[in-house]
This record gives structure tokens, sequence and C-alpha cells, in this order.
């Protein structure tokens, strides 16, 4: 059996991702802040799929040591880690010059740090059986600047910076490193926009993205990924 960890797996994306991995015959830690609806989600998931195992934790992805304990309680559950999906993140709008204070360490402690805190605890159990797969779930803002970006922006240019470097450092563990660069995605912070969710793209798109590149051969890796609406950016 294999095994995956997604953060931020409650809804969205990274419940799509999780989703996709139970599908395939791989079972899931995934993690939220919210106790009760990582708590529903889990169950639910593990009701669907009673020959895996599915595991929730109520997790502060902005605290190191939350995280760290989580990474923990994971790796005492589960033997082993094939895939750890970085999924985690938060948007805030604004700009560098007028955002309110701390809004750039808010966003770097969920967008960049919790991936940065988990990976580390988690690379030792891959590079023991040299293997693993990183996913480092980042944006298109993190390929160029645009308006009310700021902070977020900043982070998520920081995230691609990490996972190069990370790439770089695993090339001759067997460990393989992908990010994926979504657009606009329909999830629920898109309810009441008045956009249309035929117009951006389904969070399976970037769950069934992920699954291919895992599918690849080991000796094969896809570095960078960016997915956009067919009809453009918003």
């Amino acid at each position: 059996m294999k095994y995956a960890i997604v953060t931020g797996a409650s809804r969205g994306i990274g419940k799509a991702i999780a989703e996709k991995f139970l599908s395939q015959g791989i079972s899931v830690a995934i993690c939220a802040r919210d106790a009760a609806t990582i708590a529903a989600v889990s169950a639910d998931m593990q009701n669907r799929y009673p020959l895996l195992k599915v595991v929730g934790f109520a997790v502060d992805l902005t605290d190191e040591r939350s995280v760290l304990q989580f990474a923990a309680a994971v790796l005492d559950i589960f033997p082993s880690i094939d895939i750890l999906v970085n999924n985690a993140g938060t948007y805030m709008p604004g700009t560098l010059a007028d955002e309110p204070d701390g809004q750039l360490n808010k966003m770097l402690a969920v967008n960049l740090f919790s991936a940065y805190w988990l990976t580390r605890k988690i690379l030792p159990v891959m590079k023991t059986v040299r293997s693993g797969h990183v996913f480092n779930i980042s944006s298109i803002a993190g390929l160029h600047a645009y308006p009310n970006g700021g902070s977020y922006s900043v982070s998520k240019y920081a995230m691609q910076g990490f996972s190069e470097n990370l790439r770089l450092e695993l090339q001759s563990t067997g460990i393989r490193v992908t990010t994926i660069c979504p657009g606009a995605v329909y999830t629920s912070s898109w309810n009441g926009s008045g956009v249309a969710p035929e117009r951006i793209m389904e969070a399976t798109d970037v769950a069934d993205i992920i699954w291919s590149c895992y599918a690849l051969s080991p000796q094969a890796n896809i570095d960078n990924i960016v997915m956009r609406p067919q009809q453009g950016d918003l």
C-alpha cells in the first residue's frame, strides 16, 4: 500500500487531490485548521474507501510546533510516505505599500513556512527508501506580479524558490519535486463572485494533473506545470 499527505484538504483543491489518491488505492493523511470540518471530511472519505486508511488532523499550519506534531502523528500511523502535497494556502489582496502590518508574515507562514517545516520532517523517511514525490502547490501569482498581489504574490514567488532549490538538492536521492502553478480554480471562495463555474478551472483538474505526474516512470520528473482557464486569467 502507498501513503500520501495532503495539507489544506478539507475543501477545494486539497480535497480533490486526496479524493484522487484514494480512487487510485492510496491511503491519505489530511489536515486543515477546523477540527469539526476535517473530522467530517475524513470520516466521509473513510466510509467510501473502507479498504484504505484515511486520517484527518486539525493543524495550525502557521505554527511550527503544530506542523511538526502533525508530521510525527502521521509517521506513527503510516509506515512510509510516498507522496507529500503542500497544498495549504491563504490569500489576502493588497499592495506592499498599503496592506496591513504583518500581512507578509501571515502569507509566508501559511504559503511557505508550513511547506518548509513539513517537508523537512518527511524527507528523511523518503530518503531512507530513495523514493517519493513532493508536490508544491504554488500559483501563477508566483510567476509574475499583478495588481493587488502584494504579499500573497511575494509568498508564492518564495514557494517557487523553495521548490527549485529542493528539486536540485534531491536529484541524487530518487525523490521527485513538482511545482503546480494554477490560475483561477473554482472553489467555495468564488461563491457569490458572479463568475460562472464554467469560466474557470475545476479543482479536479489540478488533482488529475498531479496524478498524471506521479504516474510517470520514476526516472521522469515534471518540474513545473502552469495551468490557466482556457479563456485566460481573470
